[in-house]
């Protein structure tokens, strides 16, 4: 059980949208005190965090002022770090583990330890045993979903077929055409799926899944994924702009785990700006549905009740969460690295 009576000192790394997300809640958290900032950007440098958490008046001045420096951070007195950089930096967080913070992230690198690159477990586990510390991977998806929501779903069943997860995310109302039509490929001509990007999501939710599969005694030889699109029927215009009928209005990546040959896991990402496509791919609002095939089977549909004006306010929260309240279990782990299955069940403190 985690001590209810002691603060947390925490360092956020990284400002973006989920991570400034992260930086407010820490400022805000009843016993957590934040002791420190790094930024990536040369105009952060230097301001207060309040400032950069968005928060206003004298909530915004909290004296801690951002800084850009490894070595700064390296030198605080703190029990962990939020790192939330987009992508990994290996040698920041080798550095920060063997300076004895420990790091809890939303990189998808440290699901599974037995999929993650020798060279770079070897240099995380090395790091861990200098500074006695520990880091854990979560967030909503993968993490959340993929792991703590999973785990109570399969403890009602003795026979396993399968559990499958789809994750639906109606991105319509985003009003960002560079990543919606340049990145992701939504109102592009029809043509055959780019492999890599199913190839890109494999590395996250397999190692997650794969990490489930080990626990429950059906160990993964093989993860595949694949992709599918499907196209708009008819003309639309969403946030971002235009979408022509007959262009890419759906999305689907599938990341599948077989046991000896059997798929016991299986994760579906079906991204959207239309559910008016040519394939019946049942598209829903945007949450997730989680079911069980065995000998218990169970359907958990999540949605988000919020309206379309806060949306943009709340997805960073379903990430940002989660691991602001795994600090306590983290920062209490024996050191290395830490994955949902041997750590306590995550519990927010709220006063």
């Amino acid at each position: 059980m985690m001590p209810q009576d002691r603060t947390w000192r925490v360092v956020q790394w990284a400002t973006g949208n989920v991570g400034s997300r992260a930086l407010r809640m820490v400022i805000e958290h009843p016993r957590m005190e934040l002791v420190g900032l790094w930024v990536s950007s040369a105009d952060k440098v230097g301001r207060d965090a309040g400032e950069l958490a968005g928060l206003e008046g004298a909530e915004a001045e909290t004296g801690v002022k951002a800084t850009g420096s490894l070595d700064e951070i390296a030198a605080l007195d703190a029990d962990c770090v939020l790192f939330m950089q987009q992508g990994t930096d290996w040698d920041a967080i080798c550095t920060l583990l063997a300076s004895g913070k420990n790091v809890v992230t939303t990189r998808g690198d440290f699901h599974y330890p037995e999929m993650m690159d020798p060279a770079n477990r070897a240099r995380i586990e090395e790091a861990c045993a200098a500074g006695g510390t520990s880091i854990y991977s979560t967030g909503s998806s993968p993490g959340f979903a993929t792991e703590a929501l999973a785990i109570p779903l399969l403890s009602l069943q003795r026979r396993h077929g399968l559990l499958t997860i789809d994750e639906y995310a109606d991105v319509s109302s985003r009003n960002s055409p560079d990543m919606l039509f340049q990145i992701m490929g939504f109102a592009a001509p029809m043509a055959p799926f780019d492999q890599s990007r199913a190839e890109h999501l494999k590395g996250d939710f397999g190692s997650s899944l794969s990490q489930i599969a080990q626990a429950i005694g059906l160990p993964c030889d093989e993860v595949t994924a694949v992709g599918e699109l499907s196209a708009a029927k008819h003309d639309l215009d969403i946030a971002a702009g235009k979408v022509p009928a007959g262009t890419v209005g759906a999305m689907r990546t599938t990341i599948t785990c077989k046991h000896q040959g059997r798929p016991v896991l299986r994760f579906r990402a079906n991204w959207y700006v239309t559910t008016d496509i040519e394939h019946d791919w049942d598209l829903r609002e945007s949450g997730w549905r989680i079911v069980t095939e065995g000998d218990t089977p169970v359907k958990v549909d999540i949605t988000f009740p919020v309206s379309a004006d806060d949306y943009a306010a709340f997805t960073p929260g379903l990430t940002a969460h989660r691991p602001i309240n795994a600090i306590p279990a983290v920062c209490a782990a024996a050191p290395g690295i830490r994955t949902t299955v041997d750590l306590p069940q995550v519990i927010p403190l709220y006063g």
